[in-house]
């Protein structure tokens, strides 16, 4: 039956004028009835998706955005929203392909920019992600959305006078906005304003318009500022408070089986496969142009970005962190169940595709290795040492040494982008056990897999920098130069960061060694995990 255009057309004004009045349950209504109706417009999937989203059904919102996106290419608002709804599945990357889709067609629309930029942080990607945002105010000065998400930017990169001044103009356009205040916090908490920052924090966690992300990051900022009171029994009690939020709203990854489950049939199965050929010669091409290859291995916390922000002062050195590059040998041989006897007795034809996969993403990152020792630094890529072993058995390995107490502490203390392994450490226990499954797996592997391997240890490290970054650059066949130890600079200009960002941009900082020692009681029921790997790796005993 043919539609009648003039009333489906006073529907549609009828309904924006409901949300332009904020009224989105009388919009709701109104489109779910036109629907069911017949009446197929991506205005209508777009205010009931919106309708779905603010009850937590968000992928049944997606569904309606793709349809709606399928039905009119070319809608801003349907693309925008479906760009959104995949920012808020956690979907980064198809986020940004919807939003860069949209800025061809309208490249001015600032709107889009900032989203742009928001996905692009949520990638890790924040020299790109400030340019989104610079650009967002260039077309519309006062943009919140990019106003606070330079604020929170600055924050990371350890630049918290920008970001002080950032977040002050955010919190004069809305006051209490949760990411504004937290870099303020940030701010207060660098310049040694303890109490200020305190403050700050305590008001945001009582703001009934903080989403439960937003004060689980609250109460783990709560936590540093505490520390650096030296109230270590509150602030204990605010990291708890922190992660018990975040396992509530990632709860999704306690389902089924994780990263610590698959550390130890991983295990099983390295026992089970014995000391196979693993350093079967590779071909020539596997250096893929490096002039070296070196995995930078070990458990987070543990000083790996420190030695790879050192070692990329090196002119001769190409670097890349938390970039999963092994993927797709991963997904061949150590998907489970595992048994490791297939990557054992793999012939040079089926592994000479998994290196040219492993190289071609390291290009697609912009990562140029021609001529340059080429560093990995993934600190989990000590479960796939049977694959480096067998893809580049020519690698060198450097592996990540720091006091085991210290580590799950800092785990425990730190908020990581958030995956299965990083879901393990929001409890003591959880690190402890992740910590003790994968040391383990280290030590079993090693001396069957031939790698050649230099421990790095933090302390060492941290003491003397210059004596450990010679031994580190011996290691790798490359000789020491000039500014190698200049990194806090450096390390506020790169494209990524990581929870050590804003420390390492502070310079070198020995404050946390020995650090597990004010919260000993809190640490009291993993510290039986751990002594084992303490006395290991020759720590003291208290």
């Amino acid at each position: 039956m043919a539609r009648d255009l003039k009333a489906d057309q006073a529907l549609l004004r009828e309904i924006v004028a409901l949300t332009e009045r904020r009224d989105f349950p009388g919009a709701a209504v109104l489109a779910e009835q036109a629907l069911a109706s017949g009446f197929e417009h991506p205005l209508l999937l777009n205010v009931i998706a919106t309708r779905w989203e603010q009850e937590g059904r968000l992928e049944a919102a997606l569904g309606l955005l793709e349809r709606a996106v399928r039905i009119a290419p070319g809608d801003v608002g349907a693309r925008n929203a479906l760009s959104l709804c995949l920012q808020r599945l956690e979907r980064p990357a198809e986020a940004l392909g919807h939003v860069n889709e949209l800025l061809k067609l309208h490249p001015d629309l600032s709107f889009a920019h900032a989203n742009r930029g928001n996905a692009l942080i949520a990638l890790g990607l924040l020299g790109q992600a400030k340019l989104s945002h610079l650009r967002a105010l260039e077309l519309e000065p006062g943009n919140l959305a990019a106003v606070a998400a330079l604020a929170s930017i600055a924050t990371h990169r350890g630049e918290h006078e920008e970001a002080r001044a950032r977040a002050e103009q955010a919190l004069a356009i809305v006051p209490g906005l949760p990411d504004a205040v937290m870099s303020l916090a940030a701010a207060e908490l660098a310049a040694g304003a303890i109490a200020r920052a305190e403050t700050l924090m305590w008001q945001l966690l009582a703001d009934p318009r903080a989403g439960a992300t937003d004060k689980a990051r609250a109460s783990g900022l709560l936590g540093d500022v505490l520390d650096a009171a030296g109230r270590y029994g509150e602030a204990f009690d605010a990291y708890t408070t922190c992660n018990d939020q975040l396992k509530q709203v990632y709860h999704r990854y306690a389902n089924g089986r994780g990263v610590l489950a698959y550390a130890r049939s991983l295990t099983e199965a390295m026992r089970a496969a014995g000391p196979g050929p693993w350093a079967a010669p590779a071909t020539a091409a596997a250096a893929g142009a490096a002039l070296g290859h070196v995995f930078m291995v070990g458990f987070p916390r543990s000083g790996t970005t420190l030695t790879e922000v050192v070692l990329d002062g090196h002119p001769d050195v190409a670097s890349i962190e938390e970039h999963e590059l092994l993927i797709d040998a991963v997904l061949r041989f150590m998907s489970e169940p595992l048994d490791l006897t297939a990557l054992i007795r793999a012939e040079e034809s089926e592994l000479d595709p998994l290196r040219a996969a492993y190289w071609e993403r390291v290009r697609g990152a912009g990562v140029d290795v021609a001529g340059k020792v080429f560093v990995d630094k993934y600190p989990l890529n000590t479960l796939k040492l049977p694959l480096i072993a067998r893809l580049f058995p020519h690698a060198k390995v450097l592996f990540a040494c720091r006091d085991p107490r210290d580590v799950v502490l800092g785990c425990f203390r730190r908020r990581f982008k958030m995956n299965p392994a990083m879901y393990e450490l929001l409890s003591l226990a959880g690190g402890a056990a992740l910590y003790e499954a994968v040391m383990g797996f280290a030590q079993l592997a090693r001396p069957v897999l031939g790698l050649d391997w230099h421990s790095v240890r933090y302390e060492s490290l941290v003491a003397d920098l210059g004596a450990e970054t010679g031994a580190i650059c011996e290691f790798l066949g490359i000789k020491p130069v000039a500014g190698m130890a200049d990194f806090a600079q450096r390390v506020r200009e790169r494209e990524h960061s990581t929870p050590s960002t804003a420390q390492l941009a502070r310079g070198l900082d020995r404050s946390g060694i020995g650090h597990w020692r004010h919260y000993a009681a809190n640490l009291a029921a993993v510290l039986p995990t751990l002594q084992p790997w303490v006395e290991r790796f020759g720590y003291p005993a208290s």
